[in-house]
């Protein structure tokens, strides 16, 4: 008699999330929680179901809490396949526009920049696995489930990264706080973007392997949130590359 086998998978949440994953199918829906009466949002959901049998266990909202540990779950709670991360690292000639966060920490930001950086059209991110928050289900709602449509690589450590960068030919911009003004810069592909943790910023250890570009700002006493930064200079860079 055969055993049946474990599904390794993770818990998301959240209407936009669940649905990019049905519309991207790049990983597997197992399973799916939510209330009696179904809610609102649930139709969608439905709508792209896969043929697949997948199990829909319809619980009380509490238990959606504990579940998502959060009551922003909008109803829907589903275990899916472990998120496709990018095995190899990328092509300069194929992927052009690159993103890499070095230690963003809260995961609400981190897919606030997913989001923008899908919006912007960048072709890779690239995380750091020490030190940074996890692509976890509430990075993948912040980022209105955008993330499933991203290639995603992680990296060791900020500075392999940038290594694997370097040898792959790209230039190399970094956002910090008293770099030049990125208004003035010129920039040219194949590139990738590097921004910062929100207090401690960019690894000083990388910082002397690329150009160095700030966003300027009207008040000096202040900086801009991670995430916003991020959106504005993806958004400057993309549409003023040289």
């Amino acid at each position: 008699m055969s055993k049946k086998t474990k599904q390794v998978g993770e818990l998301i949440f959240g209407v936009h999330p669940i649905l990019e994953l049905l519309k991207t199918k790049r990983r597997k829906l197992i399973a799916i929680y939510t209330t009696k009466p179904e809610p609102k949002v649930f139709a969608q959901v439905k709508r792209l179901m896969p043929k697949y049998p997948v199990a829909i266990q319809y619980v009380k909202r509490d238990i959606l809490h504990k579940m998502a540990e959060t009551t922003d779950h909008q109803g829907i709670v589903a275990w899916v396949q472990k998120y496709p991360f990018k095995k190899k690292f990328f092509e300069s000639k194929k992927d052009s526009f690159l993103l890499m966060l070095d230690g963003i920490q809260d995961p609400r930001n981190l897919g606030a920049i997913l989001r923008s950086a899908y919006c912007t059209g960048v072709d890779g991110v690239i995380l750091i696995k020490k030190g940074s928050a996890p692509l976890n289900a509430v990075a993948l709602k912040a980022s209105a489930g955008l993330a499933e449509r991203l290639e995603i690589f992680v990296a060791s450590s900020a500075k392999s990264a940038v290594q694997q960068l370097k040898d792959a030919g790209y230039k190399i911009y970094l956002a910090v706080l008293n770099g030049q003004d990125a208004t003035k810069s010129d920039f040219t592909e194949p590139l990738c973007l590097v921004v910062g943790g929100e207090g401690s910023g960019i690894s000083k250890m990388i910082l002397s392997y690329g150009k160095q570009i700030t966003l300027p700002q009207s008040k000096a006493d202040i900086s801009y949130n991670a995430s916003v930064a991020a959106g504005i200079l993806l958004f400057w860079i993309k549409n003023n590359i040289v």
